[in-house]
């Protein structure tokens, strides 16, 4: 079976909590039931990591090298400050798509700007929890 990693960066444990308007009202814990039914359904496994350390994302997506087949990874706020996250992404050669649960491209001037976007095959955004499912898809299909 393959193993894909699905990283989410900070706040996203406060799904349900944080900006309903924006985000939802399921949880966290609903994505990670979301996800892993999804990647059973594409005949693969899922392994979740979430952290608000950017640092803590790095190594994480360094460890992934020859253990994972695949990234899926919503790096939320760090999508448009962070450079350590798609050099990461790029060194390991695993192949990423990168998730938005909100359409960051209609929203704040500052959010409209992916540095992570250039060190993935797809980028998948505005489609809520279906976002993952679709990135899933497209991982397996590769």
């Amino acid at each position: 079976m393959k193993k894909l990693l699905v990283i989410n960066g900070p706040n996203i444990n406060l799904l349900g909590l944080r900006e309903p308007e924006i985000y939802g009202v399921r949880t966290y814990a609903d994505l990670l039931a979301y996800i892993r039914e999804a990647a059973g359904e594409a005949g693969a496994e899922a392994v979740c990591f979430q952290s608000n350390c950017e640092g803590a994302i790095v190594d994480e997506i360094q460890k992934a090298r020859g253990a994972y087949c695949g990234i899926v990874i919503n790096p939320a706020a760090y999508t448009h400050t962070s450079i350590a996250i798609p050099d990461a992404l790029k060194a390991v050669g695993i192949p990423a798509v990168e998730v938005h649960l909100s359409d960051i491209s209609s929203r704040e001037e500052y959010r409209r700007h992916s540095y992570t976007t250039e060190a993935c095959v797809a980028t998948i955004f505005g489609k809520g929890f279906e976002g993952y499912k679709q990135a899933i898809g497209l991982l397996m299909s590769l």
